[in-house]
């Protein structure tokens, strides 16, 4: 990371996120619920709000009802950064089910052709516009092969629609196939192991309440900077913060430190140097520029999440 200023002006505001409270995390956090079969993912995460007594909330990327796994659940002012997780990379463990009999030599090979990029038509029953998109298929690997059953991980962009990979591959082999079971190991850095179920929200949330024991709950409830862990980062000084949650752009004499990989028209994350997310912005200079000029706007800036007052008012 790039430094402009060794000592710039800090001031008495803002935290560490891990140093919130757990009202300022159900105010602005995220979970990593591991949804069930069953209930749609807007009537899961209505239940979270109803353990929580929270007033807003939101999930990122939508699971079928019949689709079990990592859902990401924002609350208060961190639903706002969900959009994150809609574009993070996903991962997918599938049983497909092949209309006829076919041998698994003929199997492995046709799979191995749809890693890379590869073309989809949303299914029918699908809630957005069926037209033609591309995708890219990171990884494919065959699990296990059972008769008809097949059984395999995929890691793939996000808007993959895996019940159309197993039509696809079934069309591929001229025998046909069908997802049976569908489960979201992986939406961006989070995955399965790091997910709770709902009993687990409920239990620790209770667990605080009435026995004043927080630990628990603040393992599951995460600051809303989680999002942010892969999107590259310009620390901003803390002079330039309130005037980024007010809408400014930051320019480059507000730069404290940049990541060097940073280059005009990436999207950034800015942050405080306590590791806030202030807001999201698009880069107008490179890392080296935003650290070596005294002029011009660094970052456009997008999307802000924290609250204005948060820093004093210094321009």
């Amino acid at each position: 990371m790039l430094v402009r200023d060794k000592n710039p002006l800090m001031v008495q505001a803002g935290k560490h996120p891990s140093n919130r409270t757990i009202e300022e995390l159900l105010e602005a956090g995220v979970l990593n619920m591991d949804k069930p079969m069953g209930p749609t993912s807007h009537q899961a995460t209505a239940w979270v709000r109803d353990i929580l007594g929270v007033d807003k909330i939101g999930h990122g990327g939508t699971l079928d009802p019949k689709v079990s796994g990592v859902l990401p659940v924002a609350t208060g002012r961190a639903v706002r950064s969900l959009s994150l997780t809609l574009k993070a990379d996903k991962e997918y463990i599938c049983m497909m089910r092949l209309h006829r009999d076919k041998d698994e030599e003929s199997i492995r090979s046709v799979m191995k052709t749809f890693i890379g990029r590869i073309y989809q038509t949303p299914p029918v029953r699908s809630a957005v516009k069926r037209q033609l998109r591309v995708r890219t298929i990171h990884e494919l690997e065959l699990l296990e092969i059972d008769g008809r059953d097949v059984l395999f991980r995929v890691d793939c962009d996000a808007g993959t629609y895996i019940r159309t990979l197993c039509v696809d591959i079934g069309d591929a082999l001229a025998v046909g196939a069908s997802m049976e079971d569908l489960r979201r190991t992986r939406s961006g850095n989070m995955t399965e192991n790091d997910a709770f179920i709902l009993q687990d929200i409920k239990d620790a949330y209770v667990e605080w309440k009435e026995e004043g024991d927080e630990t628990w709950l603040r393992r599951i409830i995460q600051p809303l900077e989680v999002l942010f862990e892969p999107i590259q980062k310009v620390i901003i000084k803390d002079s330039a913060v309130d005037a980024i949650c007010h809408g400014a752009d930051l320019a480059a004499v507000g730069v404290y430190k940049a990541d060097s990989s940073i280059l005009e028209n990436m999207p950034v994350a800015l942050m405080t140097s306590k590791g806030e997310a202030v807001a999201l912005g698009v880069a107008k200079m490179s890392a080296t520029d935003m650290i070596s000029v005294n002029e011009g706007i660094a970052v456009l800036t997008d999307r802000v999440f924290m609250s204005t007052g948060t820093y004093p008012r210094m321009w």
